[in-house]
């Protein structure tokens, strides 16, 4: 769309993909393929405490229009709908869900060389409007985002940020909850490709006085294989490693341990998303 700042869901999110991304306890198995009139087809199949769920999904591109239908094994039928250029430099995406009627949303997208928009209406029976804004640059970005629920008048949250990107490192600051918590992290790429990085992050809850502090990292081992790992002040230690068995296809096989606590059981997870 641009290249401007981002929106603001993106303050922040090198960390937390770093932290959090592909990390999995359950089992989980994914098929993608493609039929000759352009239509992408997966099914997913996951095992989580010992329940097994799936689902098949359709996506569907024509011009500037994208649409997504998703049916999962308990009947709902999930449609996604997204429109770009409807407006210069805007999207457009709709969702909703069936059978749950008030599960309708209809989001909004800006950018603009230096600010981008969101909006986000819930379309239930007491909707709820959220509005984020962000200003800057790539390099630097200062944003914030409000909730507010029309029926009650209140707002359901309010949150501020600022992101500080460089080619070798970024940076973020979070004010959330309120203002009843705060989130700083910072990321250093160990190489040109940005395959490699180690990750800090500090959060702190002021209502409860909790400080979470986390370490961790990815390396690539080669243009194959990524192993990542992650440990809190709680002794959480989480580790993955990511292997590219085929071309576009992963395996990803992670694990936690609270080392705190070795009676524990560990928990491990398998995914594998094969595509052709």
């Amino acid at each position: 769309m641009s290249k401007g700042p981002g929106l603001f869901s993106d303050i922040g999110k090198i960390a937390k993909d770093v932290l959090n991304k592909d990390y999995t306890s359950d089992q989980k198995i994914t098929f993608s393929s493609y039929s000759a009139s352009g239509v992408a087809l997966t099914s997913t199949a996951v095992k989580k405490s010992g329940f097994s769920t799936g689902d098949v999904a359709a996506l569907y591109k024509h011009k500037n229009t994208l649409v997504n239908v998703k049916l999962d094994t308990e009947s709902n039928i999930s449609t996604t709908l997204t429109f770009t250029d409807i407006l210069p430099s805007t999207k457009t995406i709709a969702s909703f869900k069936l059978p749950d009627y008030n599960s309708g949303k209809l989001e909004v997208q800006y950018f603009h060389d230096h600010a981008t928009l969101q909006t986000i209406l819930a379309l239930s029976q007491s909707p709820i409007i959220d509005v984020s804004a962000t200003v800057g640059t790539p390099s630097i970005a200062f944003g914030a985002e409000a909730g507010y629920d029309t029926k009650s008048g209140n707002f359901t949250k309010y949150t501020a940020g600022i992101s500080i990107t460089k080619p070798d490192s970024s940076a973020a600051i979070i004010i959330g909850d309120k203002g009843d918590s705060i989130k700083a992290s910072y990321v250093h790429n160990l190489d040109l490709l940005r395959k490699s990085a180690a990750v800090a992050e500090f959060t702190k809850k002021f209502s409860t006085n909790e400080n979470i502090f986390t370490v961790g990292g990815s390396y690539a081992v080669d243009h194959l294989t990524q192993v990542k790992a992650r440990l809190n002040n709680n002794g959480k230690l989480g580790a993955l490693i990511q292997h590219e068995i085929i071309p576009k296809s992963l395996l990803t096989i992670s694990g936690e341990i609270d080392t705190k606590a070795l009676d524990k059981n560990p928990r491990f997870g398998l995914a594998i998303a094969l595509k052709p």
